[in-house]
């Protein structure tokens, strides 16, 4: 079984240090032992330091080995199930089995997302949107989705925000952002070369930086001052970006209420206007 913590450790292996990564490896491998380790046992059943585990936990945001431990013993109560249900292609082919194989891998991707999503990172990102001149948004393939809908959201409250979906168009829009301004780049992997340029040039110019990847360092998140994480059981590129981009829209919707509280009684009044402005143009 693998739980959301384990996920994470996973998700994070390509940063740690060799010895991080030693440990890394027993936990990985011995889920229910560690739980019930002392730091000190840990550190010699895993042929590491105990400066190593503590570490190695604050690398995976945790304040001590302990509080490491009881994130991994938490979703190692939960039911084996509740992750033996994850399928990229249900074998079977009945719809109820669709219903039920995407409902769940969409569910848990948002369970798993909130153990990795930062609220004091969450309040700034909420803070940079709401003060900004501009917002510009990249995303490419399925981010571009996510992307789009921040930009909607965005336009509802009167919020400026660019979306741009290609690499020529987000450099461009970076080369002219300022100080003033905040570039928000969305990458499941974190690995998306036209998003890291674009990220590059806008910080370059002063703009502040927020990045949307996967948990773990990536080249896009270490661009960025506010860093935003999701997670997903997704196994291979079979299923394109489902689970993911659930995930990433979940963290969008979050922003954009968190954005809208910020000045609540002049965003309800945005969202009214433009909510009868398109009725409106509907019935001509």
């Amino acid at each position: 079984m693998k739980s959301a913590e384990i996920l994470f450790i996973q998700e994070s292996m390509h940063m740690f240090k060799p010895s991080e990564r030693k440990a890394a490896e027993f936990i990985l491998e011995n889920p229910q032992e560690a739980v019930n380790m002392s730091v000190q046992k840990l550190a010699e059943k895993a042929k590491v330091s105990e400066a190593t585990i503590v570490r190695l936990s604050k690398v995976l945001k945790c304040k001590g080995f302990q509080e490491l431990k009881l994130k991994i013993a938490y979703e190692l109560a939960k039911s084996e199930s509740e992750y033996s249900l994850y399928e990229d292609i249900p074998k079977d082919d009945s719809i109820q089995a669709f219903i039920q194989s995407v409902s769940q891998n969409n569910i848990q991707s948002i369970q798993n997302t909130t153990l990795v999503l930062s609220a004091d990172e969450l309040e700034k990102a909420v803070s940079l949107i709401s003060n900004a001149r501009k917002v510009a948004v990249f995303g490419i393939g399925a981010s571009a989705i996510v992307a789009m809908d921040f930009k909607q959201k965005l336009t509802r409250i009167s919020h400026w925000c660019e979306a741009a979906l290609d690499g020529d168009t987000q450099v461009t829009v970076a080369a002219n952002l300022t100080g003033q301004d905040v570039a928000f780049g969305i990458s499941y992997s974190g690995q998306t070369k036209d998003i890291i340029e674009s990220l590059a040039v806008a910080k370059s110019n002063g703009a502040q930086i927020i990045s949307l990847t996967k948990s773990g360092d990536n080249p896009v998140s270490s661009l960025a001052d506010v860093k935003l994480f999701t997670t997903s059981l997704e196994r291979n590129v079979r299923s394109g970006a489902t689970s993911s981009r659930i995930a990433q829209l979940n963290v969008i919707d979050i922003l954009f209420l968190g954005v809208t509280k910020s000045n609540q009684d002049t965003h309800v009044e945005a969202l009214e206007r433009t909510r009868k402005a398109v009725n409106v143009f509907k019935k001509k």
